[in-house]
């Protein structure tokens, strides 16, 4: 008899800020379905559902709050919470204050689900990210960006 693999899904490193956000939007949107659902149920009696937008409106509401709520599922049942060991070193949950040309600027180092560059965090796995994984103060890094490559100077790390 053959046997069977089963492919682990990979851990997804987050921050705990980032894991408790998932479990915030998770119990907004369960709180949020029980109206959903009785949307859909008073939709469906208005009677014919083939031109009563009130249900498809209704159904796709209900289902984008399924959907969502099956994807933060997965991302909560696979989520490994990553804390900053104050090594010295760039690592997830690091702030990392960098100098680039005239211009300073700081980012939080995050998983890749909770990274958004405009409020200041970005993920491990971005080529900044990747390029800072591991420095320390001091240490030069190269990026190549699309307008071209860009090097940044580590000015403080902090976790």
């Amino acid at each position: 008899m053959p046997k069977i693999f089963m492919r682990r899904e990979p851990d997804i490193p987050f921050t705990q800020k980032g894991f408790d956000e998932l479990k915030k939007e998770r119990k907004k949107l369960l709180a949020e379905r029980p109206q959903a659902v009785n949307n859909l149920r008073e939709a469906r009696e208005m009677g014919d559902l083939s031109e009563n937008g009130y249900y498809k409106e209704a159904r796709a509401k209900l289902s984008s709050i399924d959907g969502r709520v099956g994807r933060l599922d997965r991302l909560i049942r696979l989520a490994v919470v990553v804390k900053s060991r104050n090594t010295g070193r760039v690592e997830i949950d690091s702030k990392v204050f960098l100098k680039t040309g005239e211009k300073k600027v700081e980012f939080a180092i995050v998983g890749g689900y909770e990274s958004d560059p405009n409020k200041g965090t970005i993920s491990y796995r971005s080529p900044l990210g990747q390029a800072l994984m591991g420095k320390k103060a001091g240490d030069m890094v190269k990026v190549e960006a699309p307008a071209g490559q860009r090097e940044y100077s580590i000015l403080k790390i902090s976790g």
